[in-house]
């Protein structure tokens, strides 16, 4: 019987698993390095041992709507991308409300986790830790891993010969960027075309002499702000637009998507991608093509090599007087504190039963929160899996046997490795993944029975943001302001933005009302024809969704 759970990590999935082990009825005790919440959102001037966090300027790329905690959402007044400091004070006012701080151990590491002698028969953990230099033991009935995806920087020198060698200049990887101050009038080389690449070398422009962006594969770019100015992820990430994905032909879908960005601007002009690459991703930043378009950012194909001052690519050209390399190339996890059977069962979250647990073990008191690629926000993610681990754990839902765990582990997993900078295409799609872990947790919301029960409601939730309250309107910790917050949603929204208020006479609330009637057929179609086929899996899905 599963009691006390340890939580390593107070970063959001830590926050998750606190409150949703206390919802549950369990004992959660949280162990913190740090002496403060947040985790990689709790901004340092400085690096130091306790941990990765974001640099100065970071803000979301998802928004508050689709952000927050299902039963907790942001302030009104907060604007709808949030800067790291925003979120940080939200994460505050989290733990303040539902009273998570006086379960967590700050400046406490943990310094490993292994299987009791009997694990076999009682599936329980001994945990060490220190604080302040004085090591304890403790048993617990279970343990929650919480430290995410950012832990050890990847920084792949040996597929770049000479930067040890033969290179003068500095390099370094973007964990120990905070701002632009070192970088001001040098000519910056920055390897890695991920959402951090694309930001540091925007960010770098401003102020280096000369900045170059090194893609090895293509790269789809979106912005934040989508159709009328609304959130993308709030426009993009619906009930009905999913089902769409469902019934086209995923070849459609594709070239339908990539009519979309290049809408925007033509990506093959700008050297980023081309419609038929097989091997992409999808970065969020708005000002990557205008500073292409200007100069200030010149985009580069792959390093071949160094020489002292110079950077030589893959297409024989070469960038001279190079001051510094900022390696964007990502993160690996690799857990040091689990004792290394546990820790040999999983070499990456495919091996992971839903991306949660190690199928292998004859006990399931072992859960992995936010080791997760999703097309949508990690946080919401973290919370949906501690959901459902913390009713597992209380007795309330049941994993299957360990050789049905294994069979879906081998049937999901690619047979080839991937290189760790190429998670961008193992991304889940979002809504596919929340409801499949809510559907096992008994929280997934039925949109013919709302059709049936409240047409308003129905409504909202069908054509309507996928936002996180949706996961809140049935099951184990239905939330009573769960409706309320799907049909103001919009009003939240738009509240940061009016603070100066135009006339408009225009009703478009009357026009969406009007839409979303007349596609009520659809919506009683999609209900039939998903009541009568099954669900393809998340391989497909992931190929399907942004």
């Amino acid at each position: 019987m599963v009691r006390r759970v340890a939580v390593i990590g107070a970063g959001v999935g830590g926050l998750a698993s606190i409150k949703c082990c206390l919802d549950e009825g369990l004992e959660p005790t949280c162990f913190e390095r740090s002496e403060d919440i947040g985790g990689v959102w709790h901004y340092m001037d400085t690096m130091d041992s306790r941990g990765i966090s974001v640099y100065r300027s970071v803000i979301t790329n998802t928004s508050k709507e689709m952000s927050c905690f299902s039963d907790f959402p942001f302030p009104e007044d907060f604007p709808n991308y949030l800067h790291h400091s925003l979120v940080l004070e939200y994460f505050g006012m989290y733990a303040q409300h539902f009273d998570l701080l006086r379960h967590i151990r700050f400046k406490t590491t943990a310094l490993s986790v292994r299987k009791c002698p009997d694990f076999a028969a009682s599936g329980q953990w001994e945990v060490v830790t220190e604080t302040d230099g004085i090591q304890e033991l403790h048993i617990f009935d279970a343990v929650m891993v919480c430290t995410g995806h950012y832990q050890e920087p990847y920084l792949p020198l040996a597929s770049f010969p000479g930067i040890n060698s033969r290179f003068k200049g500095q390099y370094l990887h973007s964990q120990e960027y905070r701002d632009v101050g070192a970088f001001r009038g040098k000519r910056v080389l920055v390897v890695g075309i991920g959402n951090t690449g694309g930001d540091l070398a925007v960010e770098l422009s401003r102020v280096a002499a000369k900045v170059y962006l090194s893609a090895r594969s293509s790269t789809w770019v979106f912005s934040r702000v989508s159709d009328h100015g609304f959130p993308f992820d709030m426009v993009h990430t619906t009930r009905f637009k999913h089902l769409l994905d469902w019934l086209l032909p995923s070849a459609l879908t594709k070239r339908l998507r990539f009519w979309k960005f290049n809408s925007w601007f033509n990506h093959a002009n700008y050297g980023l991608a081309s419609t038929k690459s097989s091997n992409f991703r999808i970065i969020v930043n708005e000002e990557l093509p205008f500073c292409l378009l200007s100069g200030t950012v010149v985009l580069k194909p792959n390093v071949k090599e160094f020489t002292e001052s110079s950077a030589v690519f893959e297409d024989g050209t070469a960038e001279d007087n190079i001051d510094v390399v900022l390696f964007a190339t990502g993160y690996i996890f690799t857990f040091p504190f689990l004792e290394e059977s546990v820790r040999s069962l999983f070499d990456d979250n495919r091996s992971l039963y839903k991306r949660i647990f190690p199928p292998q073990l004859e006990q399931p008191t072992l859960a992995i929160i936010g080791l997760v690629q999703l097309t949508g926000s990690v946080m919401v993610g973290s919370e949906m899996q501690a959901r459902w681990v913390a009713g597992i754990f209380a007795g309330w839902n049941k994993l299957p046997p360990a050789t049905t765990m294994m069979a879906d582990v081998l049937k999901k997993k690619p047979p080839v490795k991937r290189h760790p900078s190429e998670r961008e295409n193992l991304k889940l799609s979002f809504l596919s993944y929340m409801d499949e872990i809510a559907s096992h947790a008994g929280i997934k919301p039925s949109v013919l029975r709302l059709l049936l029960t409240d047409p308003r409601l129905a409504l909202a939730v069908f054509f309507g943001p996928c936002t996180p309250y949706q996961y809140r309107l049935v099951g184990r910790g239905k939330w009573s302001g769960a409706r309320d917050a799907i049909l103001t949603q919009w009003q939240r929204t738009l509240k940061p933005l009016r603070t100066r208020v135009v006339d408009d006479s225009s009703n478009s609330s009357y026009s969406w009302h009007w839409l979303c009637l007349l596609a009520l057929p659809v919506a009683l179609t999609a209900g039939f024809i998903l009541s009568k086929y099954p669900r393809p899996g998340w391989s497909t899905w992931a190929r399907l969704q942004l």
